[in-house]
């Protein structure tokens, strides 16, 4: 059967094609009767019209695609972001292509090559260590692309981030505050920057502190992530771990080390107690309620989807950061 087209109504409304354009598309500045508009509406809705969309993209140069790209689709952060994201772009009529870049630099390309290919007409990305030269082909490209969650140092890309280093600060302090014998950071060996803030707000409070306290920081690559914890853990907490916290930076690593401690049956928080950057549905399984650092992914989504929005309507080489705030959510993890 032949797709119904703008000819078809323009034919049975009795108009012209440009005058049914006009009304389909919703153009102002056009006079056209009330009445002329319903009939064009009523017969599109009787032939079952459908626009062609890529017809429409290249007469305007918008396809009303987006594209994504984050470092891992099945982390939970990442998978609420992008689910908030797909929200917020239908809302404003946009169509949300997903890739996960796996924390590889040369995926991370791939994928910016194919939604190129695509003709999205903008990117939201999480970007990977060593991304930066895919990230300036785009501006050089004038190419509206927003960041999300994370920045790379020397991209000046318009995006959204949060206040790590400050929350890392503060939240030490609290644990600080209660003198613990020891305390453990347990974190990536990476070069991303946020993580990397989030290391240097805890060595910043620890060094403004005059508290004689042990201290002892754990590093771990991307792959075998709970090993490398349990091994690590196994040497940091000793047998019989008592008074000590634990402070770890990201929900993967806190999932890791959480089974560390269920599995040598470590009370929480009388043994030791547990601090977490970012949330997981996982947490709800542990026997204890854990205090964890909350980062308003509403708010960032929100932000993001507005900002590339922006850039696609009316582009600027602009290097904009809206910086965001986490909030602590105290539970029974610390005592």
């Amino acid at each position: 059967m032949k797709k119904a087209s703008i000819k078809d109504i323009a034919r049975i409304a009795g108009v012209s094609v440009a005058t049914v354009s006009y009304v389909l598309n919703k153009k102002e500045g056009q006079r056209i009767s009330v009445e002329t508009k319903k009939k064009i509406f009523e017969v599109a809705e009787t032939i079952n019209y459908t626009p062609n969309r890529m017809a429409r993209s290249l007469k305007n140069n918008r396809t009303k695609l987006l594209g994504l790209i984050v470092a891992d689709i099945s982390n939970e952060f990442y998978s609420t972001i992008a689910r908030n994201l797909e929200d917020n772009a239908l809302k404003l009529g946009y169509t949300l292509i997903i890739g996960s870049s796996d924390e590889n630099a040369e995926k991370f390309e791939k994928l910016i090559e194919l939604f190129s290919q695509q003709q999205v007409d903008g990117m939201i990305v999480a970007p990977v260590a060593g991304s930066e030269d895919s990230l300036l082909k785009l501006l050089n490209k004038n190419y509206p692309v927003v960041t999300i969650d994370r920045y790379l140092k020397g991209v000046n890309i318009p995006g959204i981030i949060v206040n790590n280093r400050e929350i890392a600060e503060s939240t030490t302090s609290i644990l600080l505050e209660k003198d613990f014998d020891k305390i453990i950071y347990v974190g990536y060996d990476t070069k991303l920057q946020h993580l990397l803030d989030r290391q240097q707000g805890f060595d910043a409070s620890i060094a403004e502190s005059n508290k004689n306290i042990a201290v002892e920081r754990i590093k771990v690559g991307l792959d075998n992530i709970t090993e490398e914890i349990h091994n690590q853990l196994a040497n940091a907490l000793g047998e019989n771990p008592k008074n000590t916290a634990l402070y770890l930076s990201s929900n993967k690593l806190a999932v890791a080390g959480l089974s560390y401690l269920i599995k040598n049956n470590i009370k929480v928080p009388q043994d030791v107690s547990v601090l977490a950057f970012d949330e997981t549905e996982a947490y709800k399984l542990f026997p204890t309620d854990i205090t964890y650092v909350k980062q308003p992914l509403e708010q960032m989504t929100d932000e993001a989807i507005k900002l590339l929005d922006l850039q696609i309507n009316e582009y600027s080489n602009t290097s904009k950061k809206i910086t965001l705030s986490g909030d602590l959510i105290f539970r029974k993890s610390i005592k």
